[in-house]
């Protein structure tokens, strides 16, 4: 035998070595595994199977189907013709195999055949009730084979007529096809544009105008309010968001009946009653009040072109909404 190096020895007796905790926790682990193995070959033994009792409902579905099979005895068959539409000359089998009515054979008009004529034919009571209230209703028979779509008629009695039914030519109503759509003109419906004054109207006013609605008629008159009214159509074309497609298209509604705004004093008028106009904002404001404190008052309202930001275009913009009185 070889000698085992000590080294070996020692790896093998520290690998393989287990404290009293370590093989606690080993068998512990070993047996959890051995319980989770066997759990579910042991359900049928704590769990058992919940029974049901079938027989009831068998016998609710025995008792359905003869209801079913009783039910359907009660129908009588019916038989349809070649074109697949309903035949009413088979009556129950009970009234099939009535005894036979004594007949003869005569030529006869259904349409015109009293009831003792059906009679002589050998026609049942009821059956002959049936035409004649057929017949009473505007029913017509057009042409012998019709008689085969009398309700009682038996497919026997139908073959045995048939040679001897003589119909007087019948006119068959031809009714006027309808007209979906006729060729009849109708005026059609201009509605007229009241026009608005755009210094007095109100959003129902400015509602009313092609395109426009509640929220650019509330946009027109709050830029109106901001400016102190308008003195000629075209501003209304500078309310923000209004299409220039939709200004043009309701320019020709727009009137001006007074053009009367309000002035502001440059003179007196303080920078925060000055920059909430339009035409003027906060730069401008600011401007004509340092031109006040350094030249003073302004003497005509073309004095406000010395501002060096106040252009020929402004100036004109801006001149109606200026005094210095």
């Amino acid at each position: 035998m070889g000698v085992i190096d000590p080294m070996l020895k020692k790896f093998a007796a520290e690998y393989f070595t287990f404290t009293k905790k370590e093989r606690v926790g080993i068998l512990v682990i070993l047996t959890l595994i051995l319980v989770f193995t066997l759990l579910p070959f042991l359900f049928p033994y704590f769990i058992t199977e919940k029974k049901y009792d079938h027989t009831a409902f068998e016998k609710e579905i025995a008792a359905l189907k003869i209801k079913q099979a009783d039910s359907s005895q009660k129908f009588q068959e019916k038989d349809f013709d070649k074109e697949n539409s309903p035949s009413y000359n088979r009556a129950s089998e009970k009234n099939y195999y009535e005894a036979p009515v004594k007949a003869s054979l005569f030529y006869f008009d259904p349409n015109t055949l009293s009831g003792e004529g059906w009679k002589k034919l050998g026609i049942r009571e009821k059956t002959i009730t049936t035409i004649q209230n057929y017949i009473s209703k505007g029913g017509k028979f057009y042409k012998p084979e019709d008689i085969s779509k009398i309700w009682g008629l038996h497919k026997d009695e139908v073959q045995r007529l048939l040679p001897f039914v003589s119909i007087l030519q019948q006119t068959i109503p031809v009714y006027p096809e309808k007209k979906i759509f006729d060729n009849k003109s109708y005026p059609k419906i201009i509605y007229k544009i009241i026009p608005v004054d755009i210094n007095t109207a109100d959003t129902t006013a400015f509602i009313a105008l092609p395109g426009i609605g509640s929220k650019l008629a509330n946009r027109i008159i709050n830029f109106r309010d901001k400016l102190g009214g308008f003195y000629k159509v075209e501003q209304v074309a500078e309310t923000f968001a209004l299409p220039d497609s939709t200004f043009q298209k309701i320019k020709a509604n727009l009137i001006l009946t007074r053009a009367t705004v309000k002035k502001i004093n440059i003179n007196t008028a303080t920078l925060d009653e000055m920059k909430i106009h339009p035409y003027i904002r906060y730069n401008l404001a600011s401007a004509i009040v340092q031109y006040r404190l350094q030249h003073g008052v302004f003497l005509t309202i073309s004095d406000i072109k010395k501002i060096m930001m106040v252009t020929e275009e402004i100036y004109l913009k801006l001149a109606p909404y200026l005094s210095v009185q």
